[in-house]
Protein backbone atom coordinates (compact mmCIF):
# COMPACT_ATOMS: atom_id res chain seq x y z
CA UNK A 1 0.00 0.00 0.00
CA UNK A 2 1.27 3.32 -0.92
CA UNK A 3 0.39 5.95 2.13
CA UNK A 4 2.26 9.48 1.22
CA UNK A 5 1.55 12.61 2.59
CA UNK A 6 1.05 15.32 -0.64
CA UNK A 7 1.23 19.29 -0.33
CA UNK A 8 -1.65 20.84 -1.88
CA UNK A 9 -0.77 24.41 -1.26
CA UNK A 10 2.29 26.27 0.21
CA UNK A 11 0.32 25.91 3.57
CA UNK A 12 2.27 22.96 5.37
CA UNK A 13 -1.68 22.23 6.51
CA UNK A 14 -3.13 21.03 3.70
CA UNK A 15 -2.47 18.10 2.12
CA UNK A 16 -3.75 14.60 1.43
CA UNK A 17 -3.14 11.50 3.26
CA UNK A 18 -3.27 8.56 0.87
CA UNK A 19 -4.39 5.06 1.18
CA UNK A 20 -3.55 3.59 -2.71
CA UNK A 21 -3.56 -0.43 -2.61
CA UNK A 22 -1.18 -2.27 -4.65
CA UNK A 23 -2.31 -3.00 -8.11
CA UNK A 24 -4.38 -6.78 -8.87
CA UNK A 25 -3.81 -6.81 -12.56
CA UNK A 26 -5.72 -4.41 -15.00
CA UNK A 27 -8.32 -3.93 -11.66
CA UNK A 28 -9.00 -0.40 -11.64
CA UNK A 29 -10.39 1.25 -8.55
CA UNK A 30 -13.10 3.94 -7.24
CA UNK A 31 -10.91 7.17 -5.63
CA UNK A 32 -12.94 8.47 -2.38
CA UNK A 33 -11.77 11.70 -1.01
CA UNK A 34 -12.46 12.16 2.96
CA UNK A 35 -13.13 15.20 4.28
CA UNK A 36 -13.38 14.66 8.36
CA UNK A 37 -15.07 17.47 10.21
CA UNK A 38 -14.65 19.76 13.16
CA UNK A 39 -16.85 22.72 12.55
CA UNK A 40 -14.30 24.52 10.01
CA UNK A 41 -12.45 24.91 13.96
CA UNK A 42 -10.18 22.01 13.80
CA UNK A 43 -10.11 18.77 11.34
CA UNK A 44 -11.00 15.88 13.46
CA UNK A 45 -8.92 13.21 11.48
CA UNK A 46 -8.37 10.11 14.30
CA UNK A 47 -12.15 9.20 13.93
CA UNK A 48 -13.14 10.71 10.41
CA UNK A 49 -10.15 10.15 8.50
CA UNK A 50 -8.07 6.92 8.65
CA UNK A 51 -10.69 4.59 9.60
CA UNK A 52 -13.21 6.12 7.01
CA UNK A 53 -10.28 5.53 4.41
CA UNK A 54 -9.15 2.10 5.29
CA UNK A 55 -13.38 1.07 5.24
CA UNK A 56 -13.71 2.21 1.59
CA UNK A 57 -10.69 0.01 0.85
CA UNK A 58 -12.34 -3.04 0.86
CA UNK A 59 -15.31 -1.88 -1.61
CA UNK A 60 -12.53 -0.97 -3.87
CA UNK A 61 -11.78 2.42 -3.67
CA UNK A 62 -8.40 3.92 -2.72
CA UNK A 63 -8.72 6.46 -0.58
CA UNK A 64 -7.54 10.33 0.09
CA UNK A 65 -7.79 12.39 3.37
CA UNK A 66 -8.34 15.87 3.38
CA UNK A 67 -6.39 18.07 5.89
CA UNK A 68 -7.78 21.53 4.59
CA UNK A 69 -7.94 25.48 6.30
CA UNK A 70 -9.74 25.83 9.13
CA UNK A 71 -10.89 29.10 11.90
CA UNK A 72 -11.94 32.54 11.47
CA UNK A 73 -9.25 33.52 9.13
CA UNK A 74 -9.64 30.80 6.83
CA UNK A 75 -12.74 31.84 4.62
CA UNK A 76 -15.18 30.49 2.14
CA UNK A 77 -14.20 29.21 -0.60
CA UNK A 78 -10.72 28.54 0.58
CA UNK A 79 -11.55 25.05 1.63
CA UNK A 80 -13.54 24.47 -1.18
CA UNK A 81 -10.52 25.69 -3.70
CA UNK A 82 -7.90 23.62 -1.32
CA UNK A 83 -10.90 20.33 -1.96
CA UNK A 84 -11.04 21.13 -5.74
CA UNK A 85 -7.20 21.14 -5.81
CA UNK A 86 -7.62 17.62 -4.46
CA UNK A 87 -9.80 16.07 -6.65
CA UNK A 88 -7.92 17.49 -9.26
CA UNK A 89 -4.57 16.15 -7.77
CA UNK A 90 -6.50 12.67 -7.77
CA UNK A 91 -7.66 13.06 -11.35
CA UNK A 92 -4.92 13.84 -12.89
CA UNK A 93 -2.78 11.16 -10.70
CA UNK A 94 -5.60 8.41 -11.74
CA UNK A 95 -2.98 5.87 -13.85
CA UNK A 96 -0.32 6.44 -10.95
CA UNK A 97 -2.89 5.55 -8.74
CA UNK A 98 -4.69 2.86 -10.63
CA UNK A 99 -8.25 4.75 -10.46
CA UNK A 100 -10.30 5.43 -12.77
CA UNK A 101 -10.56 8.94 -13.01
CA UNK A 102 -14.22 9.15 -14.07
CA UNK A 103 -15.12 7.49 -10.76
CA UNK A 104 -14.26 9.67 -8.03
CA UNK A 105 -16.52 10.27 -5.14
CA UNK A 106 -16.24 12.69 -1.89
CA UNK A 107 -17.40 11.81 1.16
CA UNK A 108 -17.32 13.97 4.38
CA UNK A 109 -18.82 14.31 7.73
CA UNK A 110 -20.45 17.36 10.01
CA UNK A 111 -18.78 20.19 8.32
CA UNK A 112 -16.60 17.90 6.84
CA UNK A 113 -20.03 16.75 5.24
CA UNK A 114 -20.57 20.33 4.12
CA UNK A 115 -17.10 20.81 2.52
CA UNK A 116 -18.13 17.43 0.30
CA UNK A 117 -21.39 18.65 -0.49
CA UNK A 118 -19.82 22.00 -2.15
CA UNK A 119 -17.71 19.79 -4.25
CA UNK A 120 -20.67 18.86 -5.19
CA UNK A 121 -23.13 21.47 -5.40
CA UNK A 122 -21.06 24.46 -5.30
CA UNK A 123 -18.07 23.15 -7.83
CA UNK A 124 -19.26 26.03 -10.12
CA UNK A 125 -18.28 28.65 -7.72
CA UNK A 126 -16.07 31.55 -9.36
CA UNK A 127 -13.37 31.99 -7.49
CA UNK A 128 -12.53 28.33 -7.53
CA UNK A 129 -12.71 28.66 -11.31
CA UNK A 130 -10.54 31.53 -11.66
CA UNK A 131 -7.93 30.35 -9.49
CA UNK A 132 -7.42 26.92 -10.56
CA UNK A 133 -6.10 25.84 -14.21
CA UNK A 134 -8.46 22.86 -14.95
CA UNK A 135 -11.57 21.74 -17.32
CA UNK A 136 -14.82 23.05 -16.26
CA UNK A 137 -16.24 20.21 -14.07
CA UNK A 138 -13.09 18.77 -13.72
CA UNK A 139 -13.46 19.29 -9.96
CA UNK A 140 -16.82 18.17 -9.58
CA UNK A 141 -17.11 14.51 -8.32
CA UNK A 142 -19.03 12.15 -9.60
CA UNK A 143 -20.83 11.99 -6.09
CA UNK A 144 -20.99 13.01 -2.64
CA UNK A 145 -21.91 11.15 0.57
CA UNK A 146 -22.45 13.22 3.16
CA UNK A 147 -22.68 11.87 6.77
CA UNK A 148 -24.59 14.66 9.42
CA UNK A 149 -23.51 17.40 7.58
CA UNK A 150 -23.97 20.42 8.12
CA UNK A 151 -25.75 22.19 5.44
CA UNK A 152 -28.21 24.74 6.30
CA UNK A 153 -28.01 28.59 8.28
CA UNK A 154 -31.53 28.74 9.14
CA UNK A 155 -32.36 28.32 12.87
CA UNK A 156 -32.03 24.51 12.78
CA UNK A 157 -28.16 25.40 11.69
CA UNK A 158 -25.02 24.70 12.95
CA UNK A 159 -24.03 28.31 13.38
CA UNK A 160 -20.70 27.89 15.28
CA UNK A 161 -19.33 26.23 11.41
CA UNK A 162 -20.80 29.51 9.73
CA UNK A 163 -18.88 31.68 11.82
CA UNK A 164 -15.79 30.34 11.57
CA UNK A 165 -16.40 29.82 8.05
CA UNK A 166 -17.18 33.64 6.85
CA UNK A 167 -14.80 34.50 9.92
CA UNK A 168 -17.89 36.66 11.43
CA UNK A 169 -19.63 36.29 14.65
CA UNK A 170 -22.48 37.96 13.15
CA UNK A 171 -22.78 37.04 9.36
CA UNK A 172 -24.45 38.57 7.10
CA UNK A 173 -27.78 37.22 4.98
CA UNK A 174 -25.69 37.29 1.95
CA UNK A 175 -22.58 35.90 3.18
CA UNK A 176 -25.06 32.77 5.22
CA UNK A 177 -26.54 32.49 1.94
CA UNK A 178 -23.42 31.54 -0.04
CA UNK A 179 -23.04 28.62 1.97
CA UNK A 180 -26.29 27.02 2.72
CA UNK A 181 -25.88 24.52 0.58
CA UNK A 182 -29.67 23.74 0.13
CA UNK A 183 -30.11 27.69 -1.79
CA UNK A 184 -27.72 25.90 -4.65
CA UNK A 185 -29.12 22.38 -5.12
CA UNK A 186 -29.38 22.21 -8.95
CA UNK A 187 -29.77 20.29 -11.93
CA UNK A 188 -26.09 20.04 -12.28
CA UNK A 189 -24.98 19.01 -9.04
CA UNK A 190 -23.76 15.85 -8.14
CA UNK A 191 -25.84 12.83 -6.80
CA UNK A 192 -25.89 12.05 -3.18
CA UNK A 193 -25.72 10.02 -0.62
CA UNK A 194 -26.91 11.34 3.11
CA UNK A 195 -26.41 9.65 6.70
CA UNK A 196 -28.10 10.93 9.91
CA UNK A 197 -29.26 10.10 13.50
CA UNK A 198 -33.14 11.51 14.42
CA UNK A 199 -31.81 12.23 17.94
CA UNK A 200 -28.13 14.15 16.96
CA UNK A 201 -27.66 17.16 19.06
CA UNK A 202 -24.98 18.80 17.88
CA UNK A 203 -25.89 19.51 14.27
CA UNK A 204 -30.10 18.97 13.64
CA UNK A 205 -31.27 16.27 11.32
CA UNK A 206 -33.68 18.87 9.87
CA UNK A 207 -30.37 19.59 8.10
CA UNK A 208 -29.84 16.75 6.06
CA UNK A 209 -34.48 16.95 5.48
CA UNK A 210 -33.79 20.08 3.93
CA UNK A 211 -30.74 18.83 1.90
CA UNK A 212 -33.33 15.76 0.52
CA UNK A 213 -35.70 18.59 0.21
CA UNK A 214 -33.83 20.66 -2.22
CA UNK A 215 -32.42 17.60 -4.27
CA UNK A 216 -36.34 16.72 -4.86
CA UNK A 217 -37.28 19.68 -5.87
CA UNK A 218 -33.95 20.20 -8.50
CA UNK A 219 -35.39 16.83 -10.04
CA UNK A 220 -31.98 15.68 -8.29
CA UNK A 221 -31.10 11.97 -7.30
CA UNK A 222 -30.73 11.54 -3.97
CA UNK A 223 -30.35 8.60 -1.46
CA UNK A 224 -31.29 9.60 2.30
CA UNK A 225 -30.45 7.07 5.77
CA UNK A 226 -32.49 8.62 8.88
CA UNK A 227 -31.25 6.36 11.89
CA UNK A 228 -33.06 6.92 15.10
CA UNK A 229 -30.93 6.98 17.58
CA UNK A 230 -27.27 8.17 17.95
CA UNK A 231 -25.38 10.84 19.30
CA UNK A 232 -23.24 13.41 16.63
CA UNK A 233 -20.23 12.27 14.91
CA UNK A 234 -21.43 8.21 15.07
CA UNK A 235 -18.49 7.81 12.02
CA UNK A 236 -17.79 4.37 11.60
CA UNK A 237 -20.64 3.13 14.09
CA UNK A 238 -18.68 0.35 15.05
CA UNK A 239 -15.76 -0.24 17.78
CA UNK A 240 -13.25 1.18 15.85
CA UNK A 241 -14.61 4.53 15.93
CA UNK A 242 -15.86 3.83 19.52
CA UNK A 243 -13.54 5.75 21.75
CA UNK A 244 -14.80 5.01 24.69
CA UNK A 245 -18.23 6.16 24.00
CA UNK A 246 -20.95 3.05 24.01
CA UNK A 247 -23.36 5.60 21.90
CA UNK A 248 -20.93 5.25 19.37
CA UNK A 249 -21.58 2.04 18.25
CA UNK A 250 -24.77 0.83 16.74
CA UNK A 251 -24.98 -2.47 14.50
CA UNK A 252 -27.49 -0.77 12.27
CA UNK A 253 -25.72 2.11 11.74
CA UNK A 254 -22.58 0.65 10.63
CA UNK A 255 -24.08 -0.91 8.04
CA UNK A 256 -23.87 2.64 6.04
CA UNK A 257 -20.33 2.12 4.52
CA UNK A 258 -21.58 -0.77 3.08
CA UNK A 259 -24.95 1.13 2.13
CA UNK A 260 -22.48 4.04 0.79
CA UNK A 261 -20.66 1.79 -1.44
CA UNK A 262 -23.83 0.11 -3.03
CA UNK A 263 -25.07 3.61 -4.04
CA UNK A 264 -22.45 4.39 -5.95
CA UNK A 265 -22.64 0.74 -7.67
CA UNK A 266 -26.25 1.40 -8.76
CA UNK A 267 -26.41 3.16 -12.33
CA UNK A 268 -29.51 4.06 -11.33
CA UNK A 269 -28.65 6.41 -8.79
CA UNK A 270 -26.54 8.31 -11.26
Amino acid sequence: MLCTKIKLTEDENVYLDTYVADKVGDFKRRAILVIPGGGYGCVCSEREGEPIALAFLKYGYNAFVLHYSVGRTNNFPKQLLEASLAVKHIKDNAEEYGINSEEVFAVGFSAGGHLAGSLGILWKNEEVKNSIDMPYGYNKPKGVMMIYPVVSSADFGHLGSFKNLTGSDNPDEQQLAAVSLEKHVDEDSAPAFIMHTATDEMVNVQNSLALGEAYAKAGKKFELHIYPNAPHGVALGNEITRCGCDAYVDKSIAKWVEQAAEWADNDKAF
